[in-house]
């Protein structure tokens, strides 16, 4: 059984990849990490958000300034500088790793996808690094429920970049870039 699987992934290896995949992702991460710290400096320090706290945009969307410490809602936040240094080395570290998985990629979206990602970490990782903690500021809220939870652009990028990978286009299943088990 295990040498069907080295064989399959030696296959893989030998599948042709993508000559532009390389500069495609680091041009989406690029893009992505100019995008959200453009906007973040626009909200923190034009808007004044760090004191005024919120700003109503139109219904349904309003700016809430919110810190996190931690990672997604929160989790593994409070553990101070050390922490702080952590995350951003192991959120650096990952983003690294998809930058360079675009190597291996068969479909442009693929490699657009990991660029968008690893911009969206860099991003938060340059907030950690820069104020101590990621500025989330986008609040969606409609309807009578009260959201509690604020994002950013690089949140989103994280999320779309993912979803990238996964998405089928033109309504076939989505060709994969890893080799098919069984």
């Amino acid at each position: 059984m295990e040498t069907s699987v080295l064989a399959r992934i030696s296959n893989a290896l030998r599948r042709p990849t993508l000559r532009y995949a390389l500069p495609a992702a680091i041009a989406a991460a690029l893009a992505i990490i100019i995008l959200d710290q453009a906007s973040k400096w626009f909200v923190v320090e034009q808007m004044n958000l760090r004191q005024t706290l919120r700003a109503d945009i139109f219904p349904g969307l309003s700016f809430r300034m919110a810190w996190n410490t931690g990672v997604n809602f929160g989790f593994l936040s409070g553990g101070g500088d050390a922490s702080r240094f952590l995350l951003a080395a192991g959120t650096s570290l990952v983003s690294l790793v998809l930058v360079l998985s675009s190597l291996s990629c068969r479909r442009m979206i693929s490699a657009v996808g990991l660029g968008i990602a690893a911009g969206g970490a860099i991003g938060n990782t340059i907030d950690r690094l820069n104020w101590g903690a990621v500025a989330d500021f986008l609040n969606v809220t409609c309807c009578g429920i009260e959201n509690p939870w604020s994002f950013n652009i690089a949140d989103i990028a994280v999320f779309a970049g993912f979803a990238l990978l996964i998405l089928p286009l033109g309504g076939k299943p989505a060709p994969t870039d890893l080799p098919s088990p069984g």
